[in-house]
C-alpha cells in the first residue's frame, strides 16, 4: 500500500506563481510516479477551483485562508495540521519556515513531520518586526521538532548547523526542466517587443527582489539598446508594488503580470538576457530557469546566487545601482546569445528520488517506481 504524504506550506498547484509553488508542482507528480499517495493542502484564494480536484495524480484540497500577508500562512497552517490529522497520513511534509511554526503542534497530534527549509524568510524586507520574530520561531520549531529536515542549499544547511546544531539535514537542491524553446512570437508582438531586444527579470513585486534597484539602474543608461521586461506582480498590492508599476509606466518598461506556460516560454526563449537583483533568495528557481534557456545572466552576489557558481563577471554587488547599470549595459551590447551551463545536479527526477529516500528514513517505506500517465 502506498504511503500517504500530506503537503502543507504551498499556496497551491498548478499555475500558482512562487518558488515553493513551482517546487511542489514539479516534485509531487514524480513522487506519485514513485508509488506515493500525495495530498496537497492549498490556500483557497489562489486556486481556480474551490472544490477538491486531482492534478497529475495529486489530490488538491482547497482550505480556507485569509488573503492577508500577516495571517494567511499561520491560519492556513493550523487548519492544515488539523486536516492532516483528520484525513490521516504517514508523513506531513511542511514547506518553508513560516508554516513550520506548526511543526510541534503536528508532532503533538502524533504526526511524523518532514520540513523543507526554502530559506530564511525573516530576511525579507516586506516583513515587520513581529512577523520576523514569528518566522525565526518557525525556523527554530521546524528545525528542532521535525523528524527530518531538507535544505535546498548549502547556505541554509550552514545556518541550521550554526544556530541549532542540526547536523543531519538533507541537502536536496531545487530543480529545473530543460525546456523546448518557443518558436512562435505572438506574445512578443502583443507586448510590442522584439526577439533579442529585451532583458527580463522575474519575481513578485516585493522589496527583497530588488526591482527598484533594477529600474534605477536601467534609467541610468542613456539610449538603452534593449527594453526591460518585468515578469510578475504582487500577491498583495502594496505601496511598493504600486510604485514599481508607476515607474515602469513612466520609463517605458514592460509589465507582463503573472504568466505561465506558453507566454512565459516565449518570454524566456527570445530574451537577450536575464537579471536578478535580489537581496534575498533560497535557491532561485527563476535563475535556474534562465540558465536552462542558455541566457546570459547578471545577478546579485548574495550567498544563494553565489552557490550557483557562475563566472565572476556575472555577479554585481547587491544594492550597487551603478555597478548593476554598467553590467546590464554591457549585456545589452554583448554578442553572447547562448551560454552552456552545467545543470546536472538540478534534475527533478533525481531530486524526487532523494526526497523519497528522506521519506524512507521516516517511515521505512521503499518506493517502487511506476509509470505516471499524464
Amino acid at each position: 500500500m502506498a504511503k500517504k504524504i500530506v503537503v502543507l506550506g504551498t499556496r497551491g498547484i498548478p499555475d500558482v506563481l512562487g518558488g515553493v509553488e513551482t517546487h511542489c508542482e514539479e516534485l509531487y507528480p514524480r513522487l506519485i510516479g514513485l508509488g506515493y499517495d500525495v495530498t496537497v493542502l492549498a490556500r483557497k484564494p489562489y486556486l481556480k477551483s474551490k472544490k477538491e480536484f486531482y492534478y497529475k495524480g495529486i489530490k488538491v484540497i482547497p482550505l480556507f485562508s485569509p488573503k492577508n500577508k500577516a495571517f494567511e500562512a499561520i491560519t492556513h497552517s493550523m487548519l492544515g495540521v488539523i486536516k492532516a490529522r483528520l484525513i490521516g497520513c504517514d508523513i506531513l511534509h511542511i514547506h518553508a519556515v513560516g508554516p513550520a511554526l506548526v511543526a510541534p503542534f503536528a508532532r503533538l497530534l502524533g504526526l511524523k513531520v518532514v520540513m523543507t527549509n526554502h530559506g530564511p524568510d525573516y530576511d525579507r524586507q516586506k516583513w515587520g518586526r513581529l512577523a520576523k520574530i514569528m518566522l525565526r520561531l518557525g525556523e527554530r520549531f521546524g528545525t528542532k521538532s521535525s523528524n527530518e529536515v531538507i535544505v535546498i542549499s548549502e547556505v541554509i544547511n550552514d545556518i541550521l548547523k550554526g544556530k541549532y546544531n542540526r547536523n543531519d539535514a538533507n541537502l536536496i537542491y531545487n530543480g529545473i526542466n530543460i525546456p523546448e524553446k518557443a518558436q512562435s512570437k505572438d506574445y512578443l508582438d502583443e507586448l510590442e517587443i522584439s526577439e533579442g531586444n529585451y532583458l527580463i527579470a522575474v519575481g513578485r513585486f516585493v522589496e527583497e527582489k530588488g526591482f527598484h534597484d533594477l529600474i534605477d539602474a536601467y534609467i541610468k543608461i542613456k539610449n538603452p539598446k534593449c527594453r526591460l521586461v518585468l515578469v510578475g506582480d504582487a500577491d498583495h498590492e502594496s505601496g511598493y508594488s504600486l510604485k514599481i508599476k508607476e515607474l515602469a509606466e513612466k520609463h517605458n518598461i514592460v509589465l507582463t503580470g503573472f504568466i505561465k506556460g506558453e507566454k512565459l516560454n516565449q518570454i524566456f526563449s527570445h530574451a537577450k538576457g536575464f537579471v536578478m537583483p535580489s537581496y534575498h533568495e533560497g535557491l532561485p528557481i527563476a535563475l535556474l530557469e534562465a540558465m536552462s534557456y542558455n541566457l546570459n545572466v547578471v545577478v546579485s552576489d548574495i550567498p544563494a546566487n553565489l552557490e550557483v557558481n557562475l563566472k565572476k563577471e556575472k555577479y554585481f554587488t547587491v544594492g550597487n545601482i551603478s555597478e548593476l547599470s554598467y553590467k546590464i549595459g554591457e549585456m545589452m551590447l554583448s554578442e553572447e546569445f547562448s551560454i552552456g551551463y552545467d545543470l546536472e545536479k538540478y534534475n527533478w527526477d533525481e531530486i524526487a528520488t532523494q526526497v523519497a529516500e528522506v521519506y524512507q528514513k521516516v517511515s521505512g517505506h521503499i518506493p517502487i517506481k511506476i509509470e505516471l500517465n499524464e
